[in-house]
């Protein structure tokens, strides 16, 4: 079991106490006239458009400050992106960036929820390292179960292709992983049971706006959602909605999977590798990673490149090539993850919602009041969803955001300039 610690400066105002239901909130509110009043004076009834990790961490953090929340997703929860990423958490990574702030109060964020949902046995919340590594494919690899000459103490047995030049990018302190569609389905189970969070299937059609504020939500087959707010965290799919992408482009990076199920899963250590993949063939060197998870299964990715988003995220299939590569880099880094010793669980493929300047996009749209976006977190999604819930809530309900500054966010710094791009 992981020791999971409980950093002070976050414990306010989200893990401070938890109300068991809706009626314990609302009640709570009567305490004082001027909780009352402080209350009618922000959103209460929130419409959140989108259910993966974005849409779920928001719905999450709306409704435990007290907010009666619908969250409507056209498909299933955590079914594209949310589901088939890697999970991989860095506390530091984005440092220097503007994405550092609100990486790092979110890497904090995910271990008091993995605290809160005892998360290392519900979604395989883990601290883990995390290794650089240079693998170089050969057609002649090298007998299961060998240790290449030369290969050095910081790398696991399990890891026994030609390596070269492994370097420890990430410590226990400062990387950690969790399986991404196991903690997003934990999430909202939690938000439905204990907060009263409501899940609509269907699909969003437009945001009804009266003088200026936003007054419903307009789902396909003519259902109204009367809201006092609407936060679209619709990640590649902003580009279908015309309230967004009129403002700014986000476009999708279609990028390639596949779990692996290895028969001596005990023998795969917690180990997240980086690689750098040199094939036989030559060329540009690929730059896949590979995450073993608790569950046993081993997670391998890369293979990335932008094409166009599908109305539909089930019609979403990965390229056969981009998977047979992902395939060989697994059985080159490991005799454990070749075919014959590994059974292949998944083969997949997702969208990465990016944006033009690399920026996420979170905060209230100019001129509609009480209309939010939070998208464009490009594969930083699962690290970024708490800390941008935890945002959006206090925001939402509040005003403003005081676990980070989301003034870089924000989508008024694409006022003017769609205009001149098109």
């Amino acid at each position: 079991m992981v020791a999971v610690t409980s950093p002070a400066s976050l414990r306010s105002p989200f893990f401070q106490r938890t109300r068991s239901t809706r009626t314990s909130i609302r009640s709570s509110s009567l305490a004082s006239s001027s909780s009352m009043e402080e209350r009618q004076s922000h959103p209460r009834r929130v419409v959140v458009c989108g259910g993966g990790v974005i849409g779920v961490c928001t719905a999450y953090f709306l409704a435990k400050k007290g907010a009666s929340v619908t969250l409507v997703e056209k498909s299933s929860v955590a079914c594209a992106a949310s589901g088939k990423a890697g999970g991989f958490l860095a506390l530091d990574w984005c440092d220097g960036q503007p994405l550092s702030a609100l990486a790092r109060a979110s890497f904090d964020l995910h271990r008091l929820l993995a605290q809160e949902l005892d998360g290392p046995r519900a979604y395989g919340y883990r601290p883990l390292t995390t290794l650089s590594l240079s693998v170089t494919e050969s057609p002649d690899p090298p007998p299961s179960g060998s240790t290449p000459s030369g290969t050095s103490n910081a790398v696991p047995d399990w890891v026994d292709g030609l390596v070269q030049k492994p370097r420890t990018i990430g410590t226990p302190a400062t990387t950690a992983q969790v399986h991404p569609q196991l903690f997003v389905r934990a999430l909202i189970s939690k938000a439905v049971e204990n907060y009263g969070v409501e899940v609509v299937i269907g699909k969003l059609e437009r945001v009804e706006v009266e003088g200026g504020r936003v007054a419903s939500a307009v789902l396909e087959g003519g259902r109204v959602i009367d809201s006092d707010a609407v936060v679209l965290a619709l990640g590649p799919w902003s580009c279908k909605l015309e309230l967004l992408s009129s403002l700014f482009r986000v476009y999708g990076l279609k990028a390639h999977s596949i779990v692996l199920e290895p028969k001596e899963p005990d023998a795969i250590t917690a180990h997240a590798l980086f690689l750098g993949y040199y094939s036989s063939q030559g060329g540009k060197p690929l730059d896949p990673e590979v995450y073993p998870r608790p569950t046993g299964e081993v997670y391998v990715c890369g293979m990335s490149a932008e094409a166009e988003v599908p109305d539909d995220p089930e019609q979403i299939v990965g390229n056969p090539e981009s998977i047979r590569v992902l395939k060989r880099v697994a059985g080159t880094v490991s005799s454990h993850l070749r075919e014959g010793e590994a059974e292949v669980k998944a083969e997949q493929a997702c969208f990465l919602p990016c944006t033009d300047d690399g920026v996420p996009v979170i905060g209230e749209l100019p001129g509609i009041a009480g209309c939010y976006v939070a998208t464009g977190h490009n594969c930083w999604g699962i690290l970024n969803g708490p800390a941008t819930g935890a945002a959006m809530a206090e925001l939402v309900l509040d005003g403003r955001a005081s676990i980070v500054d989301l003034t870089r966010f924000s989508p008024a710094r694409f006022v003017g300039r769609r205009k001149g791009l098109v």
